[in-house]
């Protein structure tokens, strides 16, 4: 009760409607996601692994979530395993890639802007006698084909680049990665937890070897996601146990969990031009607010490779965590990046390996991320209030 009057409190009295705008971190879970969840939860009690009606009834719930998914990648039902998420997908494809295939050499190539979740994966496989290349990236954020083919070995075992950046919104060139590791032994693991949503994804068209996503970023409940693993493609167990996923992950899996990961799929299936759409218009009208204000901004990222959804603004003169208390101050919800290093007071390793250390674009930018429920009058509200702040704060440092 005291949570609600605080809330209406504030909205009422001092006149704060907050505006979140940090999808990139994590999105609203979708009403007929949640919708599907709480009926399966009522409904569905059995374990999937049971051979009775209620276990069966499980397992259907799984069996057609995973037969959704599939389709939507272009991939067969079976390259579907199931995961807790990105974190955790990430770590099964790339320890699990580099155990299966240490026989055939320890080399490793990813890059210098990749989620902690594959660079601390990676620093880990370097403790254990594995070889790390970690490729730069230009200023806007995109590696260089030329530079991955002078990296590339014979002992190459794995190049894992993601999708899309989860700070900056760069895509990175994918189809070509995939396609110059044709005929080589390295696989190839891409995480598209950030792009996942917004980016066609087709792994029969693009020949990806394994593919991480996480459902939390959809629309879709946290702390479940999937990893695709192309068939012939073996990976070490990463957990030990039962037998369920085919032998890739042990443990009970979490039906209802699954069942809204299969809805939000779909959702993305039915609605991806128009999401798409949606959020262009969204990040095209908080830039025009933001000129209209006569604010100094740079968008960090590439021009012409990028998430809709994800927008990164240097604003010089400022300081990111004065900008960001501000605006939280006045309702606005933005990120100074990666929500996995929230709180941190150490630079965007994003931003460094784009502008250098010590560059200010470390010191002064913010990540504003679009997605379900914002309408475009709540995002032009957002950028007179990201205007003012920025605004008051150079006049301020003057």
């Amino acid at each position: 009760m005291i949570k609600v009057f605080l809330k209406q409190f504030t909205r009422e009295v001092i006149g704060m409607n907050p505006i979140y705008l940090d999808h990139a971190a994590t999105t609203p879970i979708h009403p007929e996601v949640l919708d599907v969840m709480v009926e399966t939860y009522k409904n569905v009690i059995g374990n999937p692994s049971s051979i009775h009606s209620f276990g069966r009834e499980a397992r259907k719930v799984i069996d057609d979530a995973r037969h959704v998914i599939a389709r939507y990648i272009g991939a067969r039902s079976r390259d579907i395993v199931f995961t807790s998420g990105g974190t955790e997908g990430d770590n099964m494809a790339v320890i699990g890639a580099a155990l299966a295939h240490r026989h055939s050499g320890k080399h490793i190539i990813t890059t210098k802007i990749e989620h902690h979740a594959v660079l601390r994966t990676c620093e880990y496989l370097e403790k254990k006698g594995f070889d790390v290349d970690y490729l730069d990236v230009d200023r806007s954020g995109r590696i260089s084909i030329d530079d991955l083919k002078n990296k590339l070995r014979d002992d190459t075992i794995l190049v894992s680049v993601m999708y899309g950046n989860n700070e900056v919104g760069t895509i990175q060139p994918i189809r070509e990665i995939a396609h110059l590791l044709e005929g080589h032994q390295a696989l190839f693991h891409t995480d598209a937890v950030q792009a996942f949503g917004t980016v066609d994804v087709d792994v029969k068209d693009t020949p990806i070897d394994l593919l991480t996503m996480t459902g939390h970023k959809i629309g879709g409940p946290k702390g479940v996601g999937f990893l695709y693993i192309r068939e012939g493609v073996s990976i070490a167990a990463f957990s030990h146990g039962g037998e369920q996923e085919r032998k890739r992950r042990a443990g009970t899996q979490n039906v209802p969990a699954i069942a809204g990961l299969g809805r939000a799929v779909e959702l993305v299936r039915d609605h991806l031009p128009e999401r798409i759409a949606t959020y262009l218009d969204e990040r095209q009208a908080l830039i025009e607010m933001l000129d209209a204000e006569h604010v100094r901004y740079r968008i960090n990222g590439n021009p012409d490779h990028f998430l809709p959804q994800v927008l990164n603004l240097y604003f010089p003169g400022t300081n990111v965590e004065t900008l960001l208390t501000r605006l939280d101050l006045a309702g606005v919800a933005v990120s100074s990046g990666s929500a996995c290093t929230a709180g941190s007071v150490e630079p965007s390793h994003v931003l460094t390996a784009m502008f250098g250390a010590g560059a200010p674009e470390t010191k002064s930018s913010v990540r504003v991320s679009f997605g379900q429920g914002l309408t475009i009058d709540q995002v032009k509200e957002a950028g007179r209030i990201l205007a003012r702040s920025v605004n008051e704060l150079v006049r301020v440092k003057k």
